[in-house]
């Protein structure tokens, strides 16, 4: 597998998003302290030379309104969508708070809420309006970090539907981690997968998404097989319970070794999130029944795949972009009943949040990279 690369300009967008964020490394000011209870948070701004970069704004303290709640936003945490908005250079997104993650606690509540109160440990939806049901265009519009405003901002308010509690056990920084790939894991695993225990589920990458399907599976009873090119992270991956690993860059064929550890059935369960270098390798180590998530293109879109033999082994595809909050909600009973504890491999302060991309950027994490606020 191989990430896709960044645009010409990027080296140097990320630049300066630390420079930028260099500015601020002293840490947040209390935010009673601030006259006019003004808050900060970050924008997409024009950059340099031209494309986006972070830029810190001041802006008013949010007023919940009828049905909204008011969250202070402790942590939040990046995925390769949020990197892919900044490189896209969008100007129509100028003026946009980033990232679709975060986890706070409720500071106040408007008229006509009911499923909260002041107080409580919230996470915010990755889809503001996404609560039950398939999803429409309506739903769509309603991505944070990318349709709407984000999470990159010391207080959010929003719609008490689009918002859940989190788990007792977890941190506000484990809590930021869920609502993008927390869930899509769990959903391409459960809601559509239908895993049940002993079945066998191949992870590519160790990225968040990779590292959520791992933990689930082995607290389902199932047998995860990941992939990597560093041996330091398989690892890692065998002491978070993978039955196997498999070094992708010393075995081109990795299909084959993954299918020779499932004794030669072929996996259940692929979470895919590979594309066009990953696709094709995993559809042969796929077994009989198998069901394949389809998620992300690192390696860019695959445009072709063997349908013919989908209909032979009676394999099932589903797209899969995140959930509902309805599956949210379940998932987080899933991880209360468990215990579990999501990955996190490097914790940034708010004033060094285009660090935090630049790690991303590098590729070198295990796991979810959170900002704390």
């Amino acid at each position: 597998m191989r990430g896709a690369g960044p645009g010409p300009a990027f080296p140097a967008v990320l630049a300066w998003l630390a420079a930028a964020g260099a500015l601020l490394a002293g840490g947040p000011e209390p935010l009673a302290a601030r006259q006019g209870f003004n808050i900060r948070q970050y924008q997409l701004a024009e950059a340099p030379g031209g494309g986006l970069a972070l830029a810190v704004r001041r802006v008013a303290r949010p007023t919940p309104g009828e049905g909204e709640i008011l969250v202070r936003v402790r942590a939040v945490s990046l995925n390769r969508r949020d990197l892919s908005i900044l490189r896209s250079g969008d100007g129509r997104r100028e003026g946009l708070v980033p990232l679709s993650d975060g986890a706070g606690q409720v500071v106040a509540v408007g008229p006509g809420v009911t499923r909260f109160e002041v107080g409580d440990r919230v996470a915010g939806t990755f889809f503001a309006e996404w609560v039950d049901g398939r999803r429409t265009e309506a739903v769509n519009a309603s991505a944070r970090g990318g349709a709407v405003d984000g999470m990159l901002s010391e207080m959010v308010a929003g719609h008490e539907d689009g918002w859940v509690e989190i788990p007792e056990h977890l941190s506000f920084e484990e809590a930021a981690t869920l609502p993008c790939a927390a869930l899509t894991a769990w959903n391409g695993l459960f809601t559509h997968g239908a895993l049940r225990p002993g079945d066998f589920v191949l992870l590519e990458g160790t990225g968040g998404v990779s590292i959520f399907g791992l933990q689930f599976a082995a607290a389902h009873g199932a047998h995860a097989i990941i992939t990597s090119s560093s041996d330091e992270k398989l690892i890692r991956a065998r002491e978070l319970g993978a039955v196997g690993v498999v070094n992708y860059l010393r075995n081109p064929e990795w299909q084959v070794e993954v299918r020779a550890l499932t004794g030669g059935a072929g996996v259940t369960h692929v979470l895919e999130v590979g594309g066009e270098d990953t696709l094709p390798r995993a559809v042969e180590a796929l077994g009989m029944n198998g069901h394949i998530a389809l998620i992300g293109g690192l390696s860019g879109s695959a445009e072709s795949v063997p349908v013919g033999s989908f209909i032979g082994n009676g394999t099932s595809v589903t797209g899969i972009y995140v959930g509902s909050r309805v599956e949210f909600e379940a998932m987080n009973e899933f991880i209360a009943e468990h215990m579990l504890r999501p990955v996190i491999d490097r914790v940034f302060p708010f004033g060094e949040a285009g660090a935090a991309y630049e790690y991303m950027e590098s590729g070198s994490h295990l796991g979810k990279i959170v900002i704390s606020m």
